[in-house]
């Protein structure tokens, strides 16, 4: 019997009694109630044989698990023959369900919250609800797992002793630029998560504001069309128009080169050239400026000159 999926958090009487099990390969293991708290489980980013036994066991245990879309979460539980009750708990219904969790767990209930995929709160609904229950007293256990970040740090083949995760950026042009600038400064490897629809502007944006710096592009990782592909930012960005853009995608760029401070002739070429295209000659110098290290006079004289070279290659287009 396929468990229910409402917005309404019921009393243990209301849920009703059931086995607590889960089974594995045709092997069904019991799975004793945890003690009451909040349990924060990590779940598959794609292949579902990527669980912890202790995920199972405490999914299987639980009174109620709460999660992003309960369509997804069936798939899981189905898998592994887990009869807990699910219930959606997402930024939607948020303000109305967290606090009939909170009087669940007030009335000693074991609650489980997981995503769609990876861990809680990465880039996910769960901040407040947890925040509000270790404000109520209420244990709170995490059961560290899969997560899309890490897998993808794991196989970019880039620096990993110092990363810094940025999410989704904004989806407007101007706002997810201004944003890249900012995350230029960073002297740590980027992680980044975009959607299809948008990843190939962002890969040259990308390329536009931190030159040839070493990246990866991982889509859907664990997943059956899993790919990586490693290359400097330049070509990536290159090869953006040939990219598969479905699926989900998880972007790491490396760090600014130890001498970075001082920006390669080429590079500030190409830097120039792209700010000038969106921006005017004293925005494109100040830009440059900041992310090159170089002196303003030198930058902005290069900068006429490439300017003069872009209105020749319009005068000649129009001609």
């Amino acid at each position: 019997m396929r468990p229910k999926a409402t917005s309404i958090y019921g009393s243990e009487a209301e849920t009703g009694s059931r086995t607590r099990t889960f089974a594995i390969g045709g092997h069904v293991l019991p799975a004793p109630k945890p003690a009451p708290g909040l349990y924060l489980v990590a779940t598959p980013i794609g292949h579902l044989g990527d669980i912890t036994l202790r995920a199972l066991e405490t999914l299987a245990g639980v009174d109620v698990i709460a999660c992003e879309d309960t369509r997804i979460s069936r798939r899981l539980t189905e898998r592994y023959a887990i009869s807990a009750e699910l219930k959606p708990y997402h930024e939607h219904n948020a303000a109305l369900a967290r606090p009939k969790i909170l009087e669940k767990l007030a009335q000693g209930a074991s609650i489980a919250l997981v995503s769609d995929a990876g861990t809680p709160l990465i880039s996910d609904p769960g901040f407040k609800l947890v925040r509000e229950a270790c404000a109520a007293g209420h244990s709170v256990i995490a059961l560290p797992g899969p997560s899309s970040v890490l897998a993808a740090l794991s196989v970019a083949a880039l620096p990993t002793n110092r990363f810094f995760f940025e999410g989704f950026l904004p989806p407007k042009e101007t706002a997810r630029r201004a944003r890249l600038t900012d995350l230029a400064r960073i002297d740590a490897t980027l992680v980044l998560f975009e959607s299809g629809n948008r990843v190939q502007d962002t890969l040259r944006d990308l390329a536009d504001l931190m030159g040839t710096r070493d990246a990866a592009i991982c889509r859907e990782l664990t997943k059956m069309h899993e790919e990586v592909r490693r290359a400097n930012l330049a070509e990536l960005a290159r090869e953006a128009d040939a990219l598969e853009t479905r699926g989900e995608f998880v972007l790491v760029i490396g760090p600014p080169a130890a001498d970075a401070q001082i920006m390669t002739a080429d590079a500030l070429d190409d830097l120039l050239r792209g700010a000038l295209e969106h921006h005017s000659v004293k925005d494109a110098v100040a830009h440059a400026v900041e992310l090159s290290g170089r002196p303003r006079r030198a930058v902005y004289a290069r900068a006429l000159e490439l300017a003069k070279e872009v209105n020749a290659r319009g005068r000649h287009g129009e001609d």
